[in-house]
């Protein structure tokens, strides 16, 4: 593999130039500037498989795979036959599909809180919604997060916490209006005795959750934490909103709510129900579903919601996890994990896993919640993820997000990984 000296990079540092003349910061989404680890971005040219080509010809081994939809690789047979077909039959209608009655029969079947599904377009869509039926459903506007949570760049929900365990949440963005992220609580995870004082005092509408966090890095919830949540809402009358953008689909047939066994009242979806293409849903029981229009008094809509391509990218993706892809998935991922902590077992850092999930914590213990997480050394990170990059391996560029191990990886990638992990942690320190 290249080393860091012989990455070529001259096409993406040419069209890193012209991209931030014309977009800011050059991206179409902050992660990836790669400024978290001093570096300028790489731009690639497609994916095959467990691996991505950048611009200059470099290949990397890939565990971002786009940020979790790319659950069975890059360019999968199946997945792109379905998209090839539905492409040509036309783009979008703005009209019902069949695809779209056949996804929603997927997604019911497979999740037990689910008794209806609204596709929309995206993850930050879904919650958006989900919000506003929690609002409609109690009548409140306070809903509790939790501190490291992320859900989409939604005014109410890009906050951070104030100055006790329990206050209302301040705005973490320009643009932000004060009395909006008022309406958000934000708590540690993991901490039910804040949790408790929060629904005490402020009566939510609603407690929303990653049930498996994985934007502040995998950081798995305590023994008992979910269903002490879900015993707060019944008491409180307030619902339960999983977040299940990153988890759907990917840690259980399904997902979280299956794994863990706790059922909320709403779940977001988004990722690999899309198979690579933008979608995302939002799904619950029949009678707080209906509260949507057309038959309920909660208005949501979308020019593109349903879309016939993304409906069949998300479908055939579906159709290929079965209990042996599940099955090859967590070998793949325990394989990596077992691996890659016996290397790091020399210095500060610790691996955290869940099936088809996984981070690289450069802190010698496994975090419990944000404070821990941003304890962690992101300088010797910021080393290592440059040094893995040489090596033509493809991992998150930050430290708060996951590696996303998928049904393309096998013994060589994760051989080579490991390999190219033990010398970057030697850069690291």
């Amino acid at each position: 593999m290249e080393t860091a000296s012989a990455l070529r990079q001259e096409r993406s540092k040419v069209l890193y130039a012209q991209a931030c003349q014309l977009i800011p910061g050059g991206v179409n989404s902050p992660v990836r500037a790669m400024r978290q680890i001093g570096r300028e971005p790489l731009f690639i040219a497609r994916g095959e498989g467990a691996y991505l080509f950048d611009v200059d010809g470099n290949r990397y081994i890939d565990w971002v795979m786009s940020w979790g939809p790319l659950i069975a690789g890059h360019r999968h047979p199946a997945v792109i036959e379905a998209v090839e077909e539905a492409c040509a039959a036309g783009l979008t209608f703005g009209a019902p599909t069949e695809r779209e009655v056949l996804l929603a029969r997927e997604v019911v079947e497979r999740v037990p809180a689910a008794d209806a599904v609204r596709m929309v377009c995206s993850g930050t869509e879904a919650v958006m919604t989900a919000l506003r039926l929690a609002r409609a459903a109690t009548g409140r506007e306070t809903v509790i997060k939790f501190a490291g949570g992320y859900h989409g760049h939604i005014d109410q929900l890009l906050v951070e916490a104030g100055s006790g365990l329990a206050t209302a949440a301040l705005p973490a963005s320009a643009g932000i209006p004060t009395a909006v992220a008022s309406q958000t609580v934000v708590v540690p995870f993991n901490d039910p005795a804040a949790l408790a004082e929060a629904v005490e005092r402020f009566a939510p509408a609603a407690v929303l959750v990653e049930p498996l966090p994985a934007n502040m890095g995998v950081v798995p919830p305590a023994e008992g934490f979910l269903a002490t949540i879900r015993q707060l809402c019944d008491k409180a009358g307030a619902l339960l909103i999983f977040d299940e953008v990153i988890s759907g689909f990917r840690v259980a047939r399904g997902g979280a709510v299956e794994l863990y066994g706790v059922e909320p009242d709403l779940i977001t979806f988004g990722k690999v129900i899309g198979g690579g293409l933008p979608v995302g849903a939002v799904a619950g029981r029949r009678a707080l579903m209906e509260r949507l229009a057309p038959v309920g008094d909660v208005y949501q809509a979308g020019t593109l919601a349903g879309n016939p391509l993304a409906m069949a990218a998300g479908l055939a993706t579906l159709q290929l996890l079965d209990p042996a892809a599940y099955a090859t998935l967590s070998a793949v991922t325990g394989a990596l994990a077992a691996q890659l902590k016996e290397v790091a077992a020399p210095y500060p850092v610790c691996v955290v896993e869940a099936p088809g999930l996984l981070t690289v914590f450069f802190r010698e213990e496994p975090p419990r919640n944000l404070a821990e997480v941003q304890g962690c050394d992101l300088e010797a990170f910021a080393r290592f993820a440059r040094a893995m990059l040489g090596e033509g391996v493809y991992i998150p560029p930050s430290q708060f997000e996951a590696w996303f191990p998928s049904l393309a990886h096998g013994e060589r990638e994760i051989e080579q990984t490991v390999a190219a992990a033990r010398r970057a942690l030697r850069q690291a320190f």
